[in-house]
This record gives structure tokens, C-alpha cells and sequence, in this order.
């Protein structure tokens, strides 16, 4: 292949010096074949017969007959543009084309006219450039160059186009005879067209901006839209297939936020835009952005605008860590990750192109902001300036270039085949060998051996250029998230990894990297999210569901105000990872606890963590030491929520991770909650007292009722609370300063306790509390004096609130009064009972409750029948009915009060044995239920992952087996209910 300057005054024919080694003989004949029938019937073609004869021209068209149908098929089509072509100077066959489309487009009625002109345009020029460039006549970067102005031509022919057309609608009011020449409207080229080394069969990546102060829309149309709309028009001039082929494919999503913005953005927008949010892989794209269409001097003021963000007075080492993480990404997918020729990528893959363009941009960005010169688009322009200014080395530049050049002379080939956008190199060898002749090799074995000569070379100087780079990925997987379209082999490693919509990931990633939310807005927030990326990435597609996972985490960073620490916190520890992902696929409901404190991430970095759930003691000890007497109130109450929730997290943590077991989170649950009641109902007493005083020989004691009673509390729980107290009976009032009689001190410390738990402070609510188990439900007193809660219960209670009572617990209160109330309590569920009374009212309740509540979900694990409400009404029944003989029989918690009624042979051992397998079934999935998710539980939609744990609680082999026990489990309940509640 050769580099051979042309005479700029012979015709094309005269000027062939090189020619692809014949592949297809027998393909070659028949186009030679037809081709000449064509001439014969067509006298206009008469003078390619002689053009035919000459041996330059049948060797090149020969190489181009057998082994390129695309340009076999555009010569079929359209024999008189090879006549033109070769008839002709090449620059000046190419002027000719460009003036022949400006006048076709200016005298185009129609958008079709206009569409039919730019398609013959684009095939004529197509076939005039692979013939200068197989036949030797253009050097390969002049090649490109007249590539990209092809597409100029063809970006401002439609351009001025759609605005002539708005001109003449009265849309647009400008009278120019160039109305798009001052409309504010700017088109600039991106990439490879920007730099003018667009490669054959290209997209072209186009921004567009507007100036409002330009534009000369008419009054009726809102200039955004309008503007869009031509936008769009224009893609559509440009992309869309018809009879005639398409011009070129044309990508705007390297515009700012593409998932968020219009296809046409003001300047003052995307102004805003960079200076707020403008990515380093941003500014290492618009060092080849040029204006080509609309109005070229507003394209010039928004260039010279873009400059500080481009160019960066000090040295950027960031930017150089963020772009290169984009290239470090791109190794392990076959045929990227060594040095390959079957499969391989010469743009993306090892030595490839892209590396060549990343070794120049990443220290252009690095000095360009104080050394002008570097300011260059072109590839190997930047290389010479580098050397020029010491940055690399001669000989390194020398060696760069070749391999550049000629790696794009392949990637021309490869595409001139069959005009496809790729730059990946067959795998088979027929396909193989086809190329090495294209390409002008004799055989494979030279072909291979000089791609991989060539591709070692930029491999070594690569590598040393970022040797002391730390690697980002795990396993290698390909991942390219910024500039450009979807990147296939990111698309094809996600679909690997387990993501069912790698495009919708790439979006995602897209649009964290945009600053979408407020959490990555900050420029070292996506600095440090470049760095934890990959492995992010990773340990989400590790999760049992990578969809929800990432999804999850993207619901996570919407929510969350700042991710400057949240990210810096999972570089320095990538264990966190893993957790974090875990919460994002398994847990919606605890992704949204801690995307709104994110502090919680802290406590699990405790070396203690991982290890035994704290004891009562322990609690008691952390609670104390952090809810300090001397706080004021607000304080208190912010300090216990801030305890509640990262204690309540960890657990569920803990029961997530499989620390602890899913039977014990209701106990600890619970603890913590008896500790905070203690703490609150204390602190509670002291503003009381402080306010109003003592009432002589007065207390109060907390009830817990309900799951904290049961020590069966959820993640989700309210606390069923009820508050008892006791005075000396010659007391009339409190003693302090604003005395108030004893009835309405322990109410106002009751709704002062409730408001205590319940208030929104800065740091949320603690629980919800429920009161309505408390003596006469709600329409009594909020608080209950002693004497008139062990009246109620011995003569007004009703057999339901007697069931309810056998999960009371005292947890807060002066120790005389807490005696007297568990003494109360254990009378009243010890008093002898007509069974058949109990068995009646519990009968009448339960058919109550399920014609209210009733449901065959089996998932509604509390009212299905078989459920928790039968399970409770059994265990209630047999202690309400037996306690009298049996005091021993009673516990709070279910579970143990089963174990202890079977354990006093009150109901048979097997019966008793199929209640606690279903206590510890039922209560175990409502842990993980309440854990992980709120509302009504729909499988059909769950996470993978939660039914994935579902499973491992259950100990059981998957979630189908989980349902089919469920069902059988409810059904042995419903049956036990109906045996024993009698």
C-alpha cells in the first residue's frame, strides 16, 4: 500500500499505482461480464471499454470485483459514476460532485428530490474515494479527510435545504437567500469527522447547539421545537433508507445528558452544562469538535466558549485516570484482551486504533491548557506537536503513525466490503484471506504477520504510557460506558454478566456519568464513580437479580443528597460493595432506608459487626452512652432515632447476609425496641417532672404489647403500647411549679411519649405507635391508673383482649410498679375459664376477622387462614384455657409458649411439632417480607433475589418449593385450628 502524491492534473485512470490481489476469480468475470453488456447497450458508456483495457484499471477493478460486493453493486447501479470517476482528476471529480448536490438541493421542490440527490451524491463520492484509495491515488489520511468533507457537503446541503423550505413555508423569516448562514443555528462535527479522519463506512456524530438571539422563527412557533423538528429532519435527510441507499448514519448522543436533552440544545444550556457537569471523557471528545453547517460563526463563538472547559490551565492527572479508565475496561472480551487477528478489534481491541487516539488526547488534556500548539484534532498532527514539545519521544511518534495509517487503511478495506460499520476481523478463514487480498497482502501468513507487529507496537508503547495505572476491573469484562453509541462488546459482556437489558444499563451509567441526580453533580463525585464503576458493576451482576440490582442502586442515587462520601467510601473499602449490591437486589425497602441515611454504610465498617447480635446488656450500655441526660430534647429524640435506625438497618443487615438468622431478627428487634422505650419513657419522666413536678408515690409503666410483647417484631413493626401508673391515693396533684392532678399528668407524659416515638424530627420518626389494646380501646383514657386496669381486666375484658394480653410485657417503669403490673397480669391470664366460652368467642373472632380481611393469597401471611392469626389463636387459646392448671405454659413469644404447651403434653407431640415447624416457616418469611419490601407482596414481580432468600430462610431448594410448602403448611394449620380450638 502506498502513499504516492497524486498529479493533481491527470485523470483518475492515469493515476493508479496499486491494486487489490485478485480474490474471487469467477466473481470478477461475471461483473466484468455484465459491465460490458452494459457499455454495449449504452453508447454514453462507450468510452470505458478503452478505459477497461488499460492494465491499471482491470487490475483494480478486478481486486474490487472479487472481493467487494458493496462496490460491485454501486458500480452495477450506477455504471457512469466509474466512468466519470476514472475519466476525471479525482480532486476535481470531487469538486464537481460537491457543486452538482449544492444545486440538485437548492432547486429541490420536495424533501424526496432533495433525499434522492444527497443518495447519489454520497454513492458517487463513495465510489471515487475506495477507488483512490485501493488504487494507491490518495494517501490514506487524505483519504479520510475528503471522507469527512463528503459528509460537510452533505451536512450543510440538507441543512440549507430544510431552512429554504422554512423560509418558504413563512416559518423561518429571514429573507437571506442563505437563511441558515446567520440563523444561530450550529451544527458541529464530532470524532473522527471532526478531525477530519472519518473512516469509510462511518457514522457521524453530530451536536447541535442554537443561539436564541439569532433566531427568526416566526411568532407562532416556539423556537425549541422548531428547532428540534428541523433536528430531526435533518437526521432523517441524512439516515434514512430508501430505493437509493442512505447518506450517512448520524448519532447525536454526544450531545450534553443526551438522555434528558432535546436533539437541539440553546448554547447558554449547554454552557451551563459543561461548566456544571462537563465529564473528562467530554472534554477529550470536543477537542475534535468543528462547526460544518448553519450558521459558521456562531459555531466558531461556542467552539472558542468551549475552550477553558477543553483546555485546563493545570495539569490534570484526574482527567487522565477518568479517561483512561474508559480504555483499561476494554481488555478481556475475545479478541480484546491479547493481541489477536481472527476476532480481533483494530479500533477498540489491544493496539488498536483507539489506543493510538488515547495515547495523544489523554496528554493533550494534561498540557494542552498551557501549550497551544497541542490544541490539535488530527491524531497524528497532535503526535508531531507532542514530539515537538517533548513529551514523547521520536521515535515513539514514528512508530504510532505507521501503525495508524495503517490500521486505518484495514479498517477501510474491512469496510469497503460490504459497507459496514465494523472493525472487528472475521473469524473464518475464507473471510480472512479475502481481506489479506483486499488489503493487498499475497497470502494470510504476511497479512497476519504485519497486523500483529503493528498492533505489539502500540500494545508497548501504551502500556508504558500508563504502566503505573491501577487496574479498575475484575475478571476483565468489557466496559465502555461514555461517548459514543452503545459499544457492542459492552452490550454483548453485560448480556454475560447477567443483565437481561444491557442497553438500559448503559443508559443508566450514561446518565450517572451526565450528573442526572443531585448525588453525582459534584465533579468529584464522578471522578471517584469512574474508579468504582467496574467494580460496582461487578458486584451487581453477582446479585440473583443484576436488573433490579442496578436499578435499585440507580432508585438509591436519585434519592441520595451527595455521593462524594458514599463513593469514597466504597473505594476504600470493596467489600462494601458486594453488601450494598445485595440490598440493591434483594431489598427495595432497605435500598430506600439507606439512600436516606447513608451514614448507615458506616456501622457496618465496625470490626464487630460480622460478629454476635448484642446482648440486653450491651444494648442497654450503647443506648445509655449515647442518650446522655444533658442532651436537650430535641437532641435526645434525634440522637435515639439516629440509634433506632442504624441499629434496625444492621440487623437486617445481619439477617440479609445471613449473620443471623431470620428468627432471631424478631428478638433483636424487639430488644432494641424495649431499650429505646426505656430510654424515651425515662427521659419523658424527667421533662415532666422538670415542668410540673412529682405526683407523691407516682409512677408509670410501659406495656408492650402485640410483636414487641411477643419479642416477634419485623423490620416494619409499630409498637402496641400500653401505659399504666400508680400514686399515693392522698395525692391531689403534682408538686412542682404547674401542678397538675395525677389523671392528667400520666396523660400528658402518655401523649408526650407517644409524640416522642412518632414526631418528624430531622432524623424522622422512630415508630409508629398503637394504643388501641390499651383498657376500653379508643374512646378510653390513654392512660390507665393500676386499680382500673386489674378492675377492667377481671370484669370488663373480653376474651380477645385477654388473648392480647398473654403477649403483654412491662418494659419501662419504677421496679415496685413493674411487680405489681406483671403480678396483675399473670392473675388475670391464670384465672380459671369455661372452655367452651373461650373456644366460642375465639371461633366468633376469627370468622369475624376473615369476613373483614379474609384473602386466599397465601402470601398474605397474617389473614390467610393457616396463617399468623390462626397459628396465634391456637397458641392464645390453649394458654387462655390451660394456664390456670398449667401457669408454666405461658410466654409471650409463640414459638416458646407452642414449646412449652407441648412441652406439659397439653396437646400430642405431633400436632405440636407441625405448629412449630409452621411458627418458624411463617414467622421467618414475614421477616424477610417485612425486611425487604413494603406493601403487598406479588411474586410475579419480586426480585429474583428476595425469592432467593425467601428460599434460604425456608431451607428449602427454590421459591416454587417455598410456595407449595407455604400452602401445604397453611392447610396443616387451618386443620390444627379446627382440632384444637375446642
Amino acid at each position: 500500500m502506498t502513499n504516492a502524491m497524486p498529479d493533481y492534473a491527470s485523470p483518475l485512470a492515469d493515476l493508479i499505482v496499486a491494486a487489490p490481489v485478485p480474490y474471487d476469480a469467477a466473481a470478477s468475470a461475471l461483473e466484468f461480464a455484465e459491465l460490458r453488456t452494459r457499455i454495449e447497450a449504452e453508447p454514453s458508456l462507450a468510452p470505458l471499454s478503452a478505459l477497461l483495457a488499460q492494465p491499471r484499471v482491470s487490475a483494480l477493478l478486478e481486486g474490487v470485483f472479487g472481493a467487494s460486493p458493496y462496490l460491485s453493486g454501486l458500480i452495477r447501479r450506477r455504471p457512469a459514476a466509474l466512468l466519470a470517476a476514472l475519466q476525471t482528476a479525482p480532486e476535481a471529480h470531487a469538486s464537481a460532485l460537491k457543486q452538482g448536490l449544492k444545486i440538485e438541493t437548492e432547486t429541490a421542490a420536495t424533501q424526496a428530490e432533495a433525499m434522492r440527490a444527497l443518495r447519489h451524491f454520497k454513492a458517487d463520492m463513495a465510489l471515487l474515494i475506495a477507488l483512490c484509495d485501493l488504487g494507491g491515488v490518495w494517501p490514506i489520511m487524505t483519504v479520510t479527510r475528503v471522507l469527512a468533507e463528503t459528509a460537510d457537503a452533505a451536512v450543510q446541503a440538507s441543512v440549507a435545504f430544510l431552512f429554504r423550505q422554512a423560509q418558504l413555508r413563512g416559518d423561518w423569516l429571514d429573507t437571506d437567500p442563505q437563511p441558515e448562514a446567520r440563523s444561530g443555528y450550529i451544527v458541529l462535527a464530532m470524532g473522527k469527522h471532526g478531525a477530519f479522519e472519518l473512516n469509510y463506512s462511518s457514522d457521524i456524530d453530530l451536536i447541535v447547539f442554537f443561539e436564541r438571539a439569532q433566531a427568526r422563527v416566526a411568532p407562532k412557533h416556539d423556537l425549541q421545537t422548531f428547532l428540534v423538528r428541523l433536528t430531526r429532519d435533518l437526521v432523517k435527510l441524512m439516515q434514512e433508507r430508501t430505493e437509493d441507499g442512505y447518506v450517512f448514519r448520524t448519532d447525536l448522543r454526544l450531545r450534553p445528558d443526551p438522555g434528558s436533552t432535546p436533539v437541539a440544545i440553546s448554547t447558554d444550556a449547554a454552557m451551563h452544562y459543561y461548566e456544571s457537569f462537563g465529564q473528562n471523557w467530554e472534554r477529550a471528545a470536543l477537542i475534535k469538535a468543528r462547526a460544518i453547517a448553519g450558521d459558521m460563526d456562531a459555531g466558531q463563538r461556542i467552539i472558542e466558549d468551549l475552550a477553558p472547559f477543553i483546555w485546563r490551565k493545570y495539569l490534570d492527572f484526574a482527567a487522565i485516570a477518568d479517561i483512561h479508565a474508559m480504555k483499561r475496561q476494554i481488555h478481556a472480551v475475545k479478541g480484546f484482551g491479547t493481541i489477536a487477528v481472527a476476532g480481533h478489534n483494530i479500533k477498540l481491541g489491544r493496539g488498536g486504533i483507539r489506543e493510538i487516539e488515547f495515547f495523544a488526547q489523554t496528554q493533550q488534556l494534561i498540557a494542552g491548557g498551557r501549550q497551544l500548539s497541542l490544541r490539535a484534532p488530527q491524531t497524528l498532527v497532535a503526535l508531531q506537536r507532542l514530539v515537538e514539545r517533548g513529551w514523547i519521544k521520536a521515535d515513539v511518534a514514528v512508530d504510532l503513525t505507521a501503525t495508524y495509517k495503517f490500521l486505518r487503511e484495514i479498517e477501510h478495506r474491512l469496510q469497503m466490503i460490504a459497507d459496514e460499520q465494523t472493525q472487528t476481523l472475521p473469524e473464518d478463514e475464507a473471510a480472512l484471506l479475502r481481506l489479506a487480498h483486499f488489503s493487498g497482502f499475497g497470502d494470510f501468513a504476511s497479512f497476519a504477520s504485519a497486523l500483529r507487529r503493528h498492533l505489539e507496537t502500540v500494545q508497548n508503547h501504551y502500556a508504558q504510557l500508563f504502566e503505573t495505572s491501577p487496574e479498575l476491573t475484575t475478571g476483565g469484562a468489557n466496559m465502555v460506558f461514555a461517548g459514543e453509541a452503545d459499544d457492542p462488546a459492552t452490550l454483548e459482556a453485560l448480556a454475560r454478566m447477567g443483565f437481561s437489558e444491557p442497553a438500559t444499563v448503559i443508559g443508566l451509567v450514561r446518565g450517572w456519568h451526565h450528573g442526572r441526580y443531585p448525588a453525582i453533580r459534584m465533579p468529584r463525585a464522578r471522578e471517584l464513580l469512574t474508579e468504582v464503576q467496574p467494580l460496582l458493576i461487578d458486584a451487581l451482576a453477582k446479585t440473583a437479580d443484576p436488573d433490579e440490582a442496578i436499578h435499585g442502586f440507580d432508585r438509591f442515587l436519585s434519592e441520595l443528597p451527595s455521593g462524594v462520601q458514599l463513593f469514597s467510601l466504597l473505594k476504600q473499602n470493596p467489600g462494601l460493595l458486594d453488601l450494598v449490591a445485595s440490598i440493591m437486589g434483594t431489598a427495595p425497602r432497605l435500598a430506600r432506608v439507606l439512600s436516606k441515611r447513608r451514614r448507615l454504610l458506616d456501622a457496618v465498617l465496625d470490626p464487630g459487626f460480622f460478629g454476635s447480635i448484642a446482648g440486653r446488656e450491651t444494648m442497654r450500655t450503647m443506648v445509655a452512652q449515647d442518650l446522655v441526660v444533658d442532651l436537650d430534647l430535641q437532641s435526645y429524640l434525634d440522637r435515639a432515632r439516629v440509634i433506632g435506625h442504624e441499629q434496625a438497618f444492621l440487623i437486617g443487615v445481619r439477617v440479609l447476609t445471613g449473620t443471623i438468622s431470620a428468627d432471631h431478627a424478631g428478638g433483636a428487634y424487639a430488644l432494641l425496641a424495649d431499650q429505646l422505650v426505656d430510654a424515651l419513657a425515662r427521659r419523658i419522666d424527667l421533662e415532666m417532672q422538670r415542668a410540673h413536678g412529682r405526683v407523691p408515690g407516682g409512677g408509670a409503666a410501659v406495656i408492650a404489647m402485640g410483636k414487641l410483647g411477643g419479642r416477634e417484631m419485623t423490620a416494619a413493626s409499630d409498637l402496641d403500647l400500653i401505659v399504666v401508673y400508680d400514686f399515693d391515693g392522698a395525692a391531689q396533684q403534682s408538686e412542682g411549679l404547674k401542678p397538675l392532678s395525677p389523671v392528667q399528668y400520666y396523660a400528658r407524659l402518655t401523649q408526650r411519649l407517644i409524640n416522642a416515638f412518632t414526631a418528624q424530627t430531622a432524623e424522622g420518626a422512630l415508630y409508629e405507635v398503637d394504643m388501641r389494646l390499651r383498657p376500653s380501646g379508643q374512646k378510653g383514657p390513654v392512660a390507665t391508673q393500676l386499680s382500673s386496669f386489674i378492675d377492667y381486666q377481671a370484669n370488663e375484658a373480653w376474651t380477645w383482649e385477654h388473648m392480647a394480653l398473654s403477649r403483654a410485657r412491662v418494659v419501662s417503669g419504677p421496679p415496685d410498679l413493674v411487680a405489681k403490673v406483671d403480678a396483675a397480669i399473670h392473675a388475670t391470664l391464670v384465672r380459671a375459664r369455661d372452655r367452651a366460652k373461650i373456644t366460642a368467642d375465639v371461633r366468633d373472632m376469627r370468622q369475624r376477622i376473615a369476613a373483614e380481611k379474609g384473602t386466599t393469597d397465601i402470601w398474605d401471611l397474617k389473614q390467610v387462614r393457616g396463617g399468623l392469626v390462626d397459628l396465634e389463636f391456637i397458641t392464645q387459646h390453649l394458654q387462655l384455657v390451660h394456664a390456670h392448671a398449667h401457669p408454666d405454659i405461658l410466654d409471650q413469644n409463640t414459638f416458646a409458649a407452642l414449646s412449652k404447651i407441648k412441652a406439659a403434653g397439653l396437646i400430642g407431640a405431633d400436632d405440636a411439632d407441625r405448629l412449630l415447624a409452621a411458627a418458624k416457616l411463617l414467622h421467618n418469611l414475614t421477616q424477610v417480607l417485612r425486611l425487604c419490601f413494603d406493601g403487598v407482596f406479588n411474586p410475579a414481580k419480586a426480585p429474583d433475589g428476595l425469592k432467593l432468600l425467601l428460599a434460604q430462610v425456608a431451607q428449602l431448594p427454590d421459591f416454587a418449593t417455598v410456595e407449595a410448602e407455604l400452602a401445604a403448611v397453611q392447610a396443616e394449620v387451618t386443620g390444627l385450628f379446627d382440632k384444637l380450638v375446642i
